[in-house]
């Protein structure tokens, strides 16, 4: 069920809130007069963050939180109910990655990334569920990737985390269903490539300097989608259209778009720098309260790489159309 309150009068908590998504989401929800309750381990950005929030129309508390951390997790959701009433919505958007190969990324950063990705939601949610249900019903919106469906190489650990996250949510929700608590409605966003601060600063094991792969997406196409998932909620929505496209050819010809992927994630994650191996943000949070990360003139130079990457992908969903029907008549 949505809300039971409007936007204006409801409280949303946002992990992941310093910079990127996190930040879009804030923004997006103050315009419309929300309370949102910023979580990230970089405190001076939350302030920026929630400074801007105040002068947007909404009301906002930064609760310094390290997801990883249950007990901090659940800070958050008691300061979160203590300065504003109740908890009506929580959005786990708290992510870091590693990239590389899986054998040449350090098991240390790999379960960094775990922790961080996997099991913040999982902290996000128990955290959650008690108050949402108190407030007689809310939303909780795990922000995964469209790589939770299908997955690229050098994206290991991120890949396996964003897959954990959309089982996660399957399972929660059966349960709240089974047990009459489902007036709480538990939503997967699937983002597409997104034009924020993350692959600056993502732990890099590859040599080379880490880019997004087009087509760039801005972050408030994931902001919008979010805000509409918590007035109308869904099990899944896509942010950006060729997600949705990727994901439905996954889908129809899942041996095919893997290797199609495994050729354009090789081709298109990695810019012509060399760079040194970094532990990036995984350990340490560096966030700056930036939304965006400067990637639009990428989008400009990748389009035509990304318009025929997703013309190739639609022309194999309609022969795999054609041939699961001429399958089917042969069968008859």
């Amino acid at each position: 069920m949505p809300l039971t309150r409007s936007l204006d009068d409801s409280t949303v908590v946002i992990t992941g809130a310093s910079s990127g998504i996190g930040t879009a989401t804030a923004y997006a929800l103050a315009r419309r007069g929300a309370a949102v309750v910023l979580a990230a381990r970089s405190e001076p950005a939350l302030q920026q963050v929630a400074q801007r929030c105040r002068e947007l129309g909404g009301r906002s508390l930064a609760v310094p939180t390290d997801v990883t951390d249950l007990e901090s997790v659940q800070r958050l959701a008691e300061r979160a109910a203590a300065e504003f009433g109740h908890v009506d919505a929580w959005i786990n958007n708290a992510a870091v990655s590693a990239v590389g190969l899986f054998d040449e990324i350090p098991v240390a950063e790999f379960r960094r990334v775990l922790e961080v990705n996997l099991l913040g939601a999982v902290h996000g949610i128990r955290a959650a569920l008690p108050y949402l249900g108190a407030a007689g019903g809310g939303v909780l919106v795990n922000n995964a990737s469209v790589l939770a469906e299908v997955a690229m190489p050098y994206q290991s650990a991120y890949n396996a985390t964003k897959h954990g996250i959309r089982g996660l949510a399957d399972t929660v929700r059966q349960e709240l269903r089974v047990t009459g608590r489902g007036q709480i409605s538990i939503c997967t966003v699937l983002p597409a490539t997104i034009d924020t601060p993350f692959y600056r600063h993502a732990a890099n094991y590859s040599g080379r300097e880490v880019v997004p792969p087009p087509p760039v997406y801005p972050p408030e196409v994931v902001a919008e989608t979010i805000v509409r998932v918590l007035r109308r909620p869904r099990r899944e929505a896509y942010a950006g259209g060729l997600g949705r496209l990727i994901g439905l050819q996954w889908r129809l010809a899942p041996a095919l778009m893997e290797r199609t992927l495994g050729w354009y994630g090789r081709h298109t994650q990695f810019g012509p720098g060399a760079r040194a191996d970094s532990s990036g943000n995984v350990f340490d949070g560096d966030s700056d309260g930036r939304q965006d990360g400067g990637w639009h003139g990428r989008r400009r130079q990748l389009a035509r790489m990304a318009t025929a990457f997703g013309l190739a992908a639609a022309g194999t969903a309609v022969g795999t159309m054609a041939a699961i029907n001429r399958r089917s008549r042969l069968v008859r």
